[in-house]
């Protein structure tokens, strides 16, 4: 089992979030390609197990960085075609995710924060809790891992291949 998949084996981070993953909702967003490589629900729940990790570690509220990280996604199109006339993707699709996060499960303040400032650096609200800082750095960090480890291999085996010739 590769490392992306030990959060399979953490019985208390799937305590936390098995209600939401049993939701057809949040299954859902397997459908959506996230970034290139990465559906959109293999990327949140990377980003909701590595957060609850780092807030585990530093004794914050690892609950709600779990269950707000695993839904700070939670839109249905795909971004790169969708265009919205009241502002960029990086502005609207955090509303979305929260307004259907609040459709599936009740949500604290610190999960409604998590959600709708992940995307803190592109957009200008500052984040409330420490907990919403960790999702949304962790965020930038798998969107990157997701786009740029994958690609990196596909270069290297190209530059291999030209080499070996």
């Amino acid at each position: 089992m590769s490392e992306k998949n030990n959060w399979m084996n953490d019985s208390e981070y799937l305590q936390l979030v098995q209600d939401l993953l049993d939701q057809p909702e949040v299954q859902q967003l397997a459908n959506y390609t996230q970034h290139h490589y990465s559906n959109r629900l293999e990327h949140s729940i990377s980003v909701s197990y590595q957060s609850y990790k780092l807030a585990k570690k530093w004794h914050l509220d690892y609950r709600a960085t779990a269950r707000a990280g695993l839904l700070h996604d939670l839109f249905y199109y795909d971004w790169r075609e969708t265009k919205f006339s009241l502002g960029t993707h990086a502005y609207v699709h955090p509303r979305v995710a929260l307004r259907n996060a609040e459709r599936l499960t009740d949500l604290s303040p610190r999960e409604r924060d998590i959600i709708i400032k992940h995307m803190w650096g592109a957009t200008i609200g500052l984040p409330k809790y420490p907990e919403s800082y960790i999702v949304s750095l962790v965020d930038d960090y798998a969107a990157m891992d997701e786009v740029v480890v994958p690609w990196w291999h596909k270069l290297r085996q190209r530059l291999h291949l030209n080499f070996s010739n």
